[in-house]
C-alpha cells in the first residue's frame, strides 16, 4: 500500500519537525492535532504514542547517520569529528535528543511499547563509524573498539548536554576526546 506508506512517512516527517520544535510531552491527541491528523491515524500508522515516538527517534538517528556518511573523509580527522559534533549538538536537535534518552531509559525499564526502541540502538551505528574509521586509515584491529568508544563518549556527552545545558563544558570534553584520539592515545 504505497499510499499508506506515503501517509506514514508524511506524518513521521511532520512529527520529527514538531517534536524538534515543541518537544514530545503532549498526549497522542495533542500530537495528532498539532500534526493536522487524528489520534486514530497516528495509532493506525504507529500503534501507540510510544510507537510514534520510537519511529521519530529512529528517524532522527537515521538522519544523523546520513550526515555522518556525508561528511568529507578528506577533512583531517579532528576537523571531521568536530564538524559531526557540531551537527549533533545543534540546538534544533535538543528536544529530539531528550526524547532519545527518555525512550532509552523507558525501554531499558521495560515500559510497554518501547522494547523495539533498543533494536539496533548500538549496532546501527557501529558499521558506519567503522567504515569512516577505515577511510581515515585507522588500523582494522582498532576500528571496532574505537567505534564503540566514540559512540559511548558521544552519547554520554549528549546526555550531559541535555541534562545540564552546559554547552561550553560538554564541547571542551568532546574537544579533549577528539584530541586524544587524534594523538593516538585511544588507538592502542
Amino acid at each position: 500500500m504505497p499510499e499508506a506508506s506515503e501517509a506514514r512517512d508524511k506524518l513521521l516527517n511532520a512529527a520529527v519537525e514538531h517534536i524538534a520544535r515543541d518537544g514530545a510531552g503532549q498526549s497522542l491527541r495533542a500530537l495528532a492535532a498539532a500534526l493536522g491528523t487524528s489520534h486514530r491515524m497516528l495509532s493506525y500508522h504507529f500503534g501507540s504514542k510510544e510507537g510514534l515516538l520510537t519511529a521519530v527517534a529512529r528517524e532522527v538517528e537515521r538522519r544523523q547517520r546520513a550526515v555522518l556518511a556525508g561528511l568529507d573523509p578528506g577533512l583531517p580527522p579532528e576537523e571531521l569529528a568536530r564538524a559531526f559534533w557540531r551537527k549533533l549538538t545543534d540546538e534544533t536537535l535538543r528536544h529530539n535528543e531528550r526524547l532519545f534518552f527518555q525512550l532509552y531509559g523507558q525501554a531499558l525499564g521495560g515500559a510497554p511499547g518501547t522494547a523495539e526502541f533498543l533494536d539496533g540502538i548500538v549496532d546501527s551505528w557501529l558499521a558506519p563509524v567503522e567504515a569512516l574509521l577505515e577511510r581515515l586509515g585507522v588500523p582494522e584491529e582498532h576500528r571496532a573498539a574505537q567505534a564503540r568508544l566514540g559512540l559511548a563518549v558521544t552519547r554520554g556527552l549528549l546526555l550531559d548536554l541535555v541534562t545540564t545545558g552546559d554547552r561550553e563544558a560538554v564541547d571542551a570534553a568532546m574537544d579533549r576526546f577528539v584530541s586524544l584520539q587524534s594523538a593516538g592515545f585511544l588507538q592502542t
